[in-house]
């Protein structure tokens, strides 16, 4: 598809200089009908916005390296002939890229950021734009190859079970890199080519796939939402991804028949002596947002949790709580009760979440409540004395856990991340003895909502 939609773009810059020439001097007419056709366009444009394609939205994030962000484009215009739009977020680069895309001629859909949002920041107004029915991530630090979407997109297709897909490459950390033949890149894409026969033999499941090239379809993303840009810059934003989709019960899968080429973190590199810190400052994120995630992938494959269930509709937020008012990028705040968001109507003076529309979104909206019901509910669960009913209570294990009570079902707060998140360090503990907290069924646990330096 590539190949064919700079043919047609051609074709249509000579036939729009030739018309130029022709008309140029025909005055008011010619203008008016250019203002008319503008017009017609934009109305057109704003009638479909919220219409997708059936085709992969390829999302690039770029920093300063436009020679790489240029050979990375042409490879996949070279090399793809299945559906897509390439997407490019450039974090307020100063080597000339947003000259380069402007200079483009629509061949890709592009966003200059005023500054840097990191890896995580500019991915996320990647998938904000993105109208594909299937999302790509992919670093411009790589050059894809024959027949590398069509190979992922059949594996990816294979079964409703699997959330991403990654290809094999030449750097990289884990199971993705392999050893290859050539030393030169100009050597790579017959190899590339021998590699990139589809072979379902060649998938293997594992526990991590790295950023640098992610497919998933679109309802993925819809359940598990943006990358969380608390991992600054870059690094370990794509572990948390991982741990996000397998919570949904997705598997991982890595597609040896598909290979691209990778120069490897190079603007991680350009970083120098900030690298270290800055990655250490990301793991310790992770670490506390965190602590042990593969416990709760473990509990959740074995069904420990049996008193909660994932609900399809819900995605990550059945991991989050009720009992707590959030707010999206618009005015409203809702307040979250029984699977649902009611908007409140009237002055709120309680803690607040902020949360993407995409999110917010996986609540249905429910009717009105009002400020002063809103406040006696949140008084209510906030006094550790009234015991009955327990929802809304925040109660110690011996396990050391914090719980969440919640429909008759204690929840784990994995981490004081996730309960300073969500506010429920601030509530008071209500007095359950251990016998009378072993009783209660366990519920799913409650996880912290993704931080966001933008509002999506």
């Amino acid at each position: 598809m590539g190949r064919k939609l700079r043919r047609v773009r051609r074709l249509k810059s000579r036939v729009v200089r030739s018309t130029s020439k022709a008309k140029g001097k025909t005055g008011s007419t010619y203008n008016a009908g250019l203002e008319a056709g503008y017009n017609e366009g934009l109305k057109t444009g704003f009638s479909c916005y919220d219409s997708l394609f059936e085709g992969t939205s390829i999302i690039i994030p770029s920093y300063n390296q436009v020679g790489y962000l240029k050979s990375c484009i042409d490879s996949i215009s070279e090399n793809t002939e299945l559906p897509y739009e390439i997407i490019v977020v450039d974090n307020a680069s100063t080597d000339g890229t947003g000259a380069y895309l402007r200079g483009l001629g629509g061949q890709v859909r592009f966003r200059v950021l005023q500054e840097n949002y990191g890896f995580a920041g500019a991915v996320n107004m990647g998938m904000m734009m993105a109208k594909g029915t299937t999302m790509l991530i992919l670093n411009n630090d790589t050059l894809v190859t024959d027949n590398w979407l069509e190979n992922l997109m059949t594996c990816l297709q294979s079964s409703e079970d699997i959330g991403m897909v990654g290809p094999v490459t030449n750097y990289i950390s884990g199971d993705q890199q392999i050893s290859v033949p050539y030393q030169d890149v100009a050597d790579m894409p017959e190899f590339a080519r021998l590699n990139n026969i589809s072979d379902p033999k060649k998938w293997h499941p594992t526990d991590r796939l790295p950023g640098f090239c992610l497919l998933f379809r679109r309802e993925l993303w819809e359940k598990v939402g943006y990358l969380d840009e608390g991992f600054e810059i870059g690094n370990f934003e794509d572990d948390d991804f991982n741990v996000r989709v397998r919570l949904q019960g997705y598997s991982l899968v890595i597609a040896r028949d598909s290979f691209i080429h990778h120069f490897g973190s190079v603007s991680m590199k350009a970083l120098g002596d900030q690298f270290e810190e800055v990655n250490n400052r990301n793991m310790v994120y992770y670490m506390n947002k965190w602590g042990n995630p593969y416990e709760w992938i473990h509990h959740l494959k074995n069904g420990v949790f049996q008193g909660g269930t994932l609900h399809p509709a819900r995605g990550e937020a059945a991991f989050y709580p009720e009992g707590v008012a959030v707010q999206g990028t618009g005015e409203t705040i809702f307040w979250i009760e029984n699977g649902l968001r009611r908007p409140i109507a009237g002055d709120w003076a309680g803690p607040v979440v902020r949360l993407p529309q995409v999110t917010l979104r996986r609540w249905a909206i429910g009717e009105a409540i009002s400020s002063v019901d809103a406040h006696a509910i949140w008084q209510y669960i906030q006094d550790s004395s009234i015991l009955a009913p327990l929802h809304g209570k925040v109660a110690s294990g011996m396990d050391g856990f914090f719980y969440y009570i919640e429909h008759g079902a204690k929840r784990r707060i994995i981490t004081e991340a996730a309960a300073m998140a969500w506010g429920l360090n601030a509530r008071l503990q209500a007095s359950l003895t251990f016998g009378q907290l072993a009783e209660l069924p366990e519920g799913l646990p409650l996880i912290p909502p993704i931080k966001l330096r933008q509002r999506l």
